[in-house]
C-alpha cells in the first residue's frame, strides 16, 4: 500500500473513532467519594443522583438505565428534577416511576422547570407520591442512621434568586454539627445554598454543558447560566459545601450532547470521626 493511503486510511480511522467517542450516548457511571468528620468511622451512605430524564426511555420499562442504578447497590434514589418533561409523553415517566416503585429502594424527588411547565403538574405530582416517592419540596427529612444525625433536605424549581432565597428560610434551623444534603435543581444559586449549613448540594439542570471538550471546555452551554458555565458538571467545592452536578439523562438528536454521554451519579458519603465509647 503506497504510503498517501496508509496516510488517508489512518486519518478515516481516527475521524471516525473521534465521531463515535464524541457522539456516544450511552448510559456512563460518575463517582463522587466525599468524607465528613460529622459521622463515625463505620458510615457509608451511597445515594444514586438521576436528574433531567426528560420522559425519556432506556430500555423496556426502563430497565438499562434502573438495573445500572441498582447495581450500585445505593441507600437511596435521588431525583434531582426534570424526571417528567412538559413536551414528551408524560406516560414515559409514569412507566418509570412505576418500574422505580418495583425496586424497593427508597427514592426522593425535587422538581424542575420542566416538570412544573406542565400545566397539570400537581396532578402529576400527586401520582409520583402515589409510587411511594417521597416528595421535598422545601421539606427535611431526617435519617436514620447508625453513624450520627444526617438530614436530606429538598428544595423544590424556583424561576428566581428572590423567590429561592426566601424558601431557603425553611431551612436555618437546620443543626451545623448534622451532616446536611441538599438536593436542588437548580446549581447556579449555589451562593444562596452555601449561606445555610448543607455540607452537600445535589443538582442538575446544565445538561453538562451540552458539548465538552475533554481537559479544555467543561461545558459550552447551560441554561440560566450561559456560555461557558462556571457549573456545567462534576465536583465543585464552594466554601464549606460540595457541590456535585449530574450531567442528566436526556438525549435529544435534534440537539446532540458531543463528549458528554448521559450519566448515572453515585456519591458516597464516608464517615471519618472516631467513635467514642
Amino acid at each position: 500500500m503506497k504510503r498517501g493511503w496508509k496516510i488517508a486510511l489512518f486519518w478515516l480511522c481516527f475521524c471516525a473513532l473521534f465521531f463515535v467517542c464524541a457522539f456516544w450516548n450511552g448510559l456512563t457511571l460518575r463517582f463522587y467519594r466525599l468524607e465528613t468528620d460529622k459521622l463515625s468511622e463505620d458510615a457509608r451512605l451511597r445515594l444514586v443522583l438521576l436528574t433531567d430524564l426528560h420522559s425519556a426511555v432506556y430500555g423496556e420499562n426502563h430497565r438499562e438505565l434502573l438495573d445500572l442504578a441498582l447495581d450500585q447497590r445505593p441507600d437511596m434514589i435521588l431525583l434531582g428534577g426534570d424526571i417528567v418533561d412538559d413536551v414528551e409523553p408524560l406516560e414515559n415517566a409514569r412507566t418509570f416511576f412505576e418500574a422505580l416503585a418495583r425496586t424497593g429502594v427508597p427514592a426522593c424527588y425535587v422538581s424542575g422547570n420542566h416538570d412544573r411547565w406542565r400545566p397539570d403538574f400537581e396532578d402529576v405530582l400527586e401520582a409520583i407520591k402515589g409510587y411511594g416517592v417521597t416528595i421535598l419540596e422545601d421539606d427535611v427529612l431526617p435519617l436514620d442512621t447508625p453513624w450520627g444525625q444526617v438530614n436530606l433536605c429538598g428544595l423544590r424549581e424556583y424561576r428566581t434568586a428572590e423567590e429561592c432565597a426566601a424558601a431557603l428560610a425553611a431551612f436555618s434551623a437546620l443543626s451545623p454539627d448534622a451532616y446536611n444534603i441538599l438536593l436542588a435543581h437548580r446549581p447556579d444559586y449555589i451562593d444562596l445554598y452555601r449561606q445555610h449549613p448543607f455540607d452537600l448540594v445535589l443538582s442538575g439542570h446544565t445538561h453538562g454543558g451540552q458539548v465538552r471538550i475533554p481537559l479544555l471546555v467543561n461545558g459550552l452551554f447551560a441554561p440560566d447560566q450561559g456560555w461557558f458555565p462556571q457549573y456545567a458538571g462534576g465536583l465543585y467545592e464552594v466554601g464549606e459545601t460540595s457541590l456535585v452536578i449530574s450531567r442528566g439523562l436526556s438525549y435529544n438528536p435534534r440537539l446532540p450532547r458531543v463528549f458528554n454521554p448521559p450519566e448515572v451519579v453515585v456519591v458516597d458519603v464516608v464517615g471519618t470521626a472516631r467513635r467514642v465509647f
